[in-house]
């Protein structure tokens, strides 16, 4: 019979649904159809096959070829499905043994030499690959993505450079390498809080959005040091763990981003205040994700925060409560993950010298409302805490004597962090309404004090519930079991009370 049946792997969303790829040669007028909801990039995959094939020195049936790519109901999108159909028309025909292929999972792009390019998402099919139960089957990709996919422990993944490196490994006279050497690479140097001068209140509030992974809102004039300190705040983070890695680089693995050196390195994403909100939160009429997600289990900052468009800025909401995005189109939906951490900075006024202790302001009072005012309310209700970053006098600028070090900082941070897993298994920041009952208790003092500032500023219950988070933040870097008074009068400090 001239059938062949293979396994590869989709892309949607976050998963990997498997896709069985089934060649068919029938005879009659010679023909190459590709049918299972292709999208271009897969139609056009039939030129790039038959090429290779023949450059292999391999006969290119002159029949009646017929591939399916089942389940149809799912999009099947880039070059993945080359290598596969091409060993299925090889098998088809009886110039390859299909006895071993259901053993493994194949994803590639074929070059019209034969050789393999990499693949976008292969760390993310191994990963859904190694979860699913009962399974047994390896995988076989081009090198460089067969890199990324050894990442995840336990799975069994051969490297192939060409298309006829794969047909003599699947006829068993030349075996593929297994890819088991995992990266270890060491991480680049990250930039130092030792470099910046002064600015102790700013990198106090540093310290306490790092150690209780609160998100953070710097103002101030230009030039005072708001981009060099949010710059350096992924050295001071504490280090991810084996699962927070493979997330992180699974979700890179999807936009094909994900670089060698910055394996086990937080991810800090930077956009630029023109980015539109598919950009940001992902979409597309193929699901991918956007910097959010791109920014998971690390930092997303956002630099002149009132310029970005305000219905940019609005899509955050949601995620910054949730930790997730789900992405809705006619045809499909996609749920991506997005735990990110939001530095933002912003300038005073429109010419940023507001408050300045030299440079005088040229805005008009209406000018700086309206400037302030870019920012909803529920934004920044939803922001932990807001800091003045003042401009420094010369003679700060001038002093020889280096800052406290970011290996400094990030000790006092993993310790508190360290509590906080102890305590109650999650950074203070994700602590539900429940959870805060239970692991913020408050001293008769500290909660008197709560109450006023509840009643003078008429603060919102989600505000009360983050001064809480932030005060028992505050409690675990002084090593505090109960929240003082004193940490109630910090966490204040960091609010906005203008909205």
């Amino acid at each position: 019979m001239s059938l062949a049946v293979l396994y590869s792997r989709a892309l949607s969303g976050m998963e990997a649904p498997e896709v069985v790829v089934e060649v068919h040669l029938a005879n009659g007028l010679p023909s190459f159809t590709i049918v299972g909801l292709p999208e271009t990039e897969v139609k056009e995959s039939k030129d790039r096959v038959r090429a290779a094939i023949q450059t292999a020195q391999f006969e290119f049936p002159a029949r009646r070829i017929t591939v399916n790519l089942a389940p149809a109901d799912l999009p099947k999108e880039g070059g993945r499905y080359d290598l596969p159909i091409a060993l299925g028309i090889l098998a088809a025909s009886g110039q390859l043994p299909k006895k071993h292929l259901a053993d493994y999972v194949i994803a590639g792009e074929l070059a019209l030499t034969g050789a393999l390019r990499p693949v976008r998402g292969a760390l993310a099919m191994a990963y859904q690959l190694h979860q699913a139960p009962h399974t047994t089957q390896a995988t076989i990709l081009p090198r460089e993505s067969a890199c990324e996919a050894s990442l995840v422990e336990g799975s069994v993944v051969y490297a192939a450079d060409s298309l006829l490196a794969v047909c003599a490994h699947l006829s068993g006279k030349q075996a593929l390498p297994q890819q088991t050497t995992l990266w270890h690479n060491a991480p680049a140097p990250l930039p130092d809080y030792q470099e910046v001068k002064g600015q102790l209140h700013a990198k106090r509030a540093l310290e306490l959005a790092a150690a209780g992974q609160h998100s953070l809102l710097m103002s101030g004039p230009p030039g005072t040091g708001k981009s060099m300190l949010a710059h350096r705040f992924i050295s001071i983070l504490p280090d991810m763990t084996t699962q927070e890695a493979l997330e992180s680089a699974a979700i890179l693995s999807l936009n094909g981003q994900f670089p060698a050196a910055s394996w086990k390195q937080r991810p800090l994403r930077a956009p630029h205040h023109t980015s539109s909100a598919v950009a940001l939160v992902g979409g597309g009429s193929v699901p991918r994700p956007g910097e959010i997600s791109l920014a998971h289990h690390g930092v997303l900052f956002l630099d002149e925060l009132p310029e970005f468009d305000r219905k940019v800025l609005e899509v955050l909401r949601e995620p910054l409560e949730s930790g997730n995005i789900t992405i809705s189109r006619a045809a499909r939906q996609a749920t991506f993950p997005a735990q990110f951490q939001l530095l933002a900075a912003m300038n005073p006024c429109p010419c940023g010298y507001y408050g300045h202790y030299q440079q005088r302001c040229r805005c008009t009072p209406d000018q700086v409302a309206r400037y302030k005012n870019k920012l909803s309310g529920p934004l920044l209700d939803r922001i932990d805490m807001n800091i003045d970053v003042p401009a420094l006098k010369p003679e700060e600028l001038s002093q020889r004597q280096a800052g406290e070090s970011s290996a400094a900082i990030r000790e006092r941070v993993v310790q508190a962090r360290e509590r906080q897993m102890q305590r109650q298994g999650k950074p203070n920041a994700a602590l539900g309404p429940l959870e805060i009952e239970i692991h913020c208790p408050l001293t008769e003092k500290s909660s008197h004090l709560l109450q006023a500032a509840m009643q003078k500023f008429a603060l919102s219950a989600r505000s009360y519930h983050r001064i809480l988070k932030l005060a028992r933040t505050i409690a675990d870097l002084a090593g505090s079991p109960a929240i003082s008074d004193a940490h109630i009068a910090e966490a204040l400090q960091y609010r906005r009370y203008e909205h």
